[in-house]
């Protein structure tokens, strides 16, 4: 049991405004693991002034000062790996061997990536008669998700203070434990006071205070697409800058030549990675309809080696539960609502698993026969749910898979690589993966569509707190 009683600002651990907590809950025991301050706009407005404040001072320091400050945090979080790996595992569900991969150990290696970027990365370029020089936006508001926690916080601060910004930070209050923990982090190796701030609270009090400030020049929002839209909406009364990083109904088109086990295996490392709670999950399987038999019998194979287990335990493949009641119940009723619209339950279902009394539990759930009408394959589901389509040719695949609002990711799979990158470069999609899940830190990662505006990681995510001047200077 963690009880945080304070908020991080200008430097120091500060009392709330208001004396309101928020409890956090962990997902497989569904018993009180922490609880954290219920922060207030009266506390954002300390805040933003404090960020504002620090702001001039940080934009002017060297590339090498602040190159130096992303090190000392990069060391920071590995000294703490196992202890972020526990803290995810018990918020979100995730399994512990996943949670020290990608919930711990890739945060760490995001900000040692942005090390060299700050090292190196140009910000000044002549063009003609012209010095053109790309400078620190602002003041920084960072609103993020709950299924990556730590990773999507740092993928957002770490471009932002090595492009000079300053940062407000809303950790999501489901699982902002590691939040935190970064701001320990900060605090320990002296980051200048007002460079990082830390408000914890719900998105319709905090939020909305940092979405509506005047003194907020960039928002950097990783969430829904319904959230998006209204941060958009709000944000555009002071026209502000935003990078919306937001849902995914990704396919998985698997050619006529693939080998079924290799290709199944590969969609079900994306769709049920985190438990099926990640946004760039491939939740729509496209299959050849002549043999849809052999994918289905596949995938029901597959899905069920993923069973319902104790994320602590030493599991490499399985399901841990979902991170809330209320993302258990949300996915238990599109389940229900694939059934209703007559999709075939191929495995799982809405039940509790039966070897888990506790825990906000999904059985690994597949369905088939599923037309790109139904509400299944339309909207995100975020857990362990599989949409199993036919397609008849190249085209017919091409066309279901972009036939969403979304666009944020996508796969490929076949046996000629060369014939999987041409049908890659047909989708609508800000990546796609060829014969499997794949990352690259310093690629840029964003969506078309609905999906977002800009893009993160590498040089591409530093660009988007960086405003471009132009200096006109007679020869």
């Amino acid at each position: 049991m963690r009880v945080y009683d304070k908020i991080y600002i200008n430097g120091s651990w500060v009392s709330s405004t208001s004396s309101e907590t928020h409890d956090v809950i962990n997902a497989s025991t569904e018993e009180l693991m922490a609880t954290i301050p219920e922060g207030t706009a009266a506390d954002v407005d300390k805040a933003v002034a404090a960020a504002k404040a620090a702001f001039p001072g940080w934009s002017q320091t060297s590339r090498d000062e602040r190159a130096k400050y992303l090190q000392r945090l990069s060391e920071g979080l590995n000294a703490r790996l196992e202890e972020i790996a526990a803290s995810v595992t018990a918020e979100v569900g995730t399994i512990k061997f996943f949670s020290q991969i990608a919930q711990a150990g890739l945060p760490a290696a995001m900000a040692h990536s942005f090390v060299e970027i700050a090292e190196t990365y140009q910000f000044e370029e002549q063009v003609g008669a012209s010095l053109v020089v790309h400078e620190p936006i602002g003041v920084v508001a960072c609103i993020t998700p709950w299924n990556y926690p730590l990773h999507q916080v740092v993928a957002k601060i770490a471009p932002a203070l090595a492009s000079g910004c300053t940062v407000v930070l809303k950790p999501s209050e489901v699982a902002p434990i590691t939040a935190f923990i970064l701001a320990e982090i900060f605090d320990e190796i002296g980051l200048p006071a007002g460079v990082f701030n830390l408000v914890s609270g719900h998105g319709t009090t905090v939020g909305e205070a940092l979405v509506t400030h005047p003194d907020i020049a960039k928002i950097s929002f990783t969430g829904s697409t319904r959230a998006g839209r209204q941060i958009m909406a709000l944000a555009a009364q002071h026209v502000k800058k935003v990078t919306l990083e937001l849902g995914g109904k990704s396919p998985f088109i698997i050619l006529e030549d693939s080998p079924v086990d290799e290709a199944v295996n590969a969609g079900f490392q994306s769709a049920y990675m985190n438990g099926g709670q990640t946004c760039i999950a491939w939740t729509r399987m496209l299959v050849p309809a002549s043999r849809k038999d052999e994918f289905v019998a596949k995938a029901k194979e597959v899905a069920e080696s993923y069973a319902p287990c104790d994320p602590t335990g030493d599991t490499i493949v399985g399901l841990g539960p979902m991170a809330s009641k209320v993302q258990q119940e949300r996915v238990r009723a599109y389940i229900q609502k694939g059934i209703d619209e007559g999709a075939t339950l191929v495995t799982g279902g809405v039940e509790q698993p039966e070897e888990f009394e506790k825990g906000f539990y999904i059985k690994p759930t597949v369905f088939a026969d599923v037309t790109n009408d139904m509400t299944i394959a339309r909207e995100e589901i975020f857990g362990p749910v599989l949409c199993i389509i036919t397609y008849e040719d190249e085209d017919d695949a091409v066309r279901i898979a972009n036939d969403t609002i979304y666009g944020l990711s996508a796969g490929v799979y076949s046996a000629n690589k060369d014939e999987a990158v041409r049908v890659a470069r047909r989708l609508e999609s800000g990546q796609v993966d060829i014969n499997g899940p794949q990352f690259n830190l310093a690629a840029p990662f964003g969506g078309f569509k609905q999906s977002g505006l800009g893009r993160e990681y590498g040089t591409y995510g530093l660009r988007e707190f960086l405003e471009t001047k132009s200096l006109q200077i007679p020869s």
